[in-house]
């Protein structure tokens, strides 16, 4: 006997989301980001109007609720740094090395709620096609490579931006640069940095929308995608009005290019606050 026919959505060669009939009727759906992210599968009972869900089990639960609390501190607290760094940048109450060091601080909590994001997909809890409609988990991984899953290539994304801008971070602290060299070392990796941020938020939109554009003013993960997404906008302004004039040897707007950091990592602050309620 076959496996009972299945229905997938999704974009290009992306599956967000499956529905299947269960064996002894009803369906049940697999979505990709609260299944990786909540541990839940909707579904439906035969001749059922309503919807339950099927949770994954406890190690997996404990397992998602640690990383999520991880990663989503480390976006706070990595947000709430880059925002006291451009404060002090923009009102001048410390020098460029005190500035630097802030926004290193806050780059090595950024990197580690990247990472932590990748292992969140990495040892999400997987789906049963065609099952009863339930999750399960495998044993834990501290990396794969899965570049067909949108969840695993937004976040792998995500994680390689945090690290170009730890290249623009460490570049900071160099003296005495001439302007060619600011904007090869440290202006450069800041753009690649914000571009892959935005890159991952559209990739994190396909899969919460399933490919198309939405707007889900009751969906809690929608509204975390959106706000990381305007603050990566924010941070590719800031990036451009960062760069140096080879003219004049100065920014091309350096109040706009700190309070579009702020603002930005303040996005980011409230995205992972934002995350902690999105808990198994």
């Amino acid at each position: 006997m076959g496996q009972p026919e299945q229905r997938a959505e999704g974009a290009g060669p992306f599956t967000t989301r499956l529905t299947w009939p269960l064996p002894g009727g009803g369906t049940a759906v697999w979505e990709s980001r609260p299944a990786r992210r909540r541990g839940v599968i909707a579904v439906r009972p035969p001749g059922s109007p309503t919807t339950r869900h099927a949770g994954a089990g406890d190690v997996a639960l404990r397992r998602l609720r640690r990383l999520n609390t991880i990663a989503a501190t480390a976006f706070v607290v990595g947000g709430a740094l880059f925002a006291v760094g451009a404060g002090i940048a923009q009102f001048g109450s410390g020098d460029a090395t005190t500035c630097a060091s802030v926004y290193f601080a806050g780059g090595l909590f950024f990197n580690t709620g990247g990472y932590v994001s990748l292992l969140q997909v990495v040892n999400a809890p997987r789906h049963v096609p065609g099952g009863e409609g339930r999750l399960v988990t495998h044993d834990w991984r501290w990396w794969s490579y899965e570049p067909a899953r949108v969840d695993w290539l937004s976040a792998f994304v995500l994680f390689a931006g945090t690290l170009v801008f730890a290249v623009d971070l460490l570049d900071s602290f160099l003296q005495g640069l001439s302007v060619q060299r600011i904007n090869r070392l440290i202006w450069a990796p800041d753009v690649i940095g914000c571009l892959l941020f935005l890159v991952s938020g559209h990739l994190a939109f396909v899969e919460i929308c399933h490919g198309r554009l939405c707007v889900r003013r009751r969906s809690l993960g929608w509204w975390i995608v959106a706000v990381n997404q305007i603050g990566s906008v924010l941070f590719m302004l800031s990036a451009l009005a960062a760069f140096t004039r080879p003219s004049t040897g100065s920014q091309v707007n350096a109040d706009i290019a700190n309070w579009t950091t702020l603002l930005g990592a303040s996005c980011f602050s409230l995205g992972g606050l934002l995350q902690l309620y999105e808990r198994p």
